[in-house]
């Protein structure tokens, strides 16, 4: 796959990591085994670190505390150490607003960032050095005096449908109970199969599969990339085509962020980035930022390369799936790309149901 010189290299660095294919929708493995200590470190210093930054003794990554989001940060760890064998690491867990309400849907909850505040406070406080995110749960704006330094290779992006006795949504009987804590999985799913009772159901990917389990639940709806990152790939009772479930904005990619004046960082995790992914990434929050949206909205995006150029579909629907807007363009510059799906959303009239959720 012919993907541009300027899309490997990035912005402008002197190289990057083979370019992926992107005419799979799997991106990248399921990296290495993980640990769910909050705290894991080797001795140890990263050479080539100048004084100031060696006097720190240990790189410490912000993450949230779920067994998902401490796999990612056990993944950038692993990476870290692999090109650093005597850099010392520790994972600093914490608790973020988007945990603490598992009893409100995210629509309900308020704020943006709803998964990452605390943690972008911590690294603003110099009590870590880099926090790593779930792309699709980051605001599309920074804060000041943050960066998104690097995208990693993008996982699979789709959503998945986790069933005890269903495969695909259009086996499902009518009012069968479903199961997702994204408004925007919801709004599609009705959109396309208007017979489903689809419901909020919060809580992390053990949570979420307990509750199916334990009965009441026809199904459940998640994104593949958690379920294969955790090793429960069985659980997948079948793929939703991005056809029926356009991903999240940044769905399946991790990235790390840093403070903006920390060199010495940036250096250190530069090597992580996959290029080819972050110009996708970068289209779809493009498009997001001018729409305003955030990852309590039916909002979705997804960025692929098709020879030299990016293909992009963007969609936005009402929460009741009745209005579904969709608009495509091909590009090679990924703010370029974002700004004209957005603008031909926003033509159909993607901001007044934007306002009507924010209002409702």
């Amino acid at each position: 796959m012919a993907i541009p010189e300027k899309a490997r290299r990035g912005r402008g660095w002197a190289s990057g990591p083979a370019p992926m294919d992107q005419d799979s929708l799997t991106r990248g493995g399921a990296g290495p085994g993980w640990s769910v200590a909050t705290a894991l470190s080797l001795p140890g210093m990263c050479p080539g670190f100048p004084a100031s930054r060696m006097d720190r003794s240990v790189v410490r990554i912000g993450t949230r505390a779920s067994p998902l989001a401490l796999w990612q940060a056990e993944h950038v760890r692993a990476e870290l150490l692999s090109r650093n064998p005597g850099l010392a690491v520790e994972l600093v867990s914490m608790t973020t607003a988007g945990d603490r309400h598992l009893d409100t849907p995210l629509q309900l909850v308020g704020g943006k960032g709803l998964f990452v505040k605390e943690i972008e406070t911590a690294l603003l406080a110099g009590e870590v050095d880099l926090a790593v995110h779930s792309m699709k749960d980051v605001p599309s704006v920074q804060p000041e005096g943050l960066e998104l330094a690097v995208i990693l290779e993008r996982e699979d992006v789709r959503d998945v449908l986790v069933s005890n006795h269903y495969q695909a949504p259009s086996g499902l009987p009518a009012g069968a109970r479903v199961g997702s804590s994204s408004l925007r999985r919801r709004a599609q799913l009705l959109h396309q199969f208007p017979h489903l009772d689809v419901r909020d159901l919060r809580g992390n990917v053990a949570t979420r599969l307990r509750h199916l389990d334990g009965g009441g639940w026809d199904a459940i709806i998640l994104a593949a990339a958690g379920l294969l990152r955790l090793g429960l790939a069985e659980r997948i009772a079948g793929y939703l085509s991005i056809e029926d479930s356009l991903p999240a904005v940044g769905q399946g990619a991790i990235g790390i962020e840093i403070r903006a004046e920390d060199s010495a960082t940036r250096r250190l995790v530069h090597p992580l980035s996959h290029h080819p992914t972050e110009w996708c990434v970068r289209a779809e929050r493009a498009m997001n930022r001018i729409l305003g949206g955030d990852c309590r909205l039916p909002v979705a995006a997804l960025a692929r390369w098709k020879g030299e150029s990016m293909e992009m579909e963007g969609r936005v629907a009402s929460a009741d799936g009745l209005r579904l807007l969709t608009a495509r363009a091909t590009g090679d510059d990924p703010d370029t790309l974002g700004q004209t799906v957005a603008d031909c959303l926003l033509a159909q009239g993607a901001g007044q149901i934007i306002q009507e959720i924010h209002q409702a």
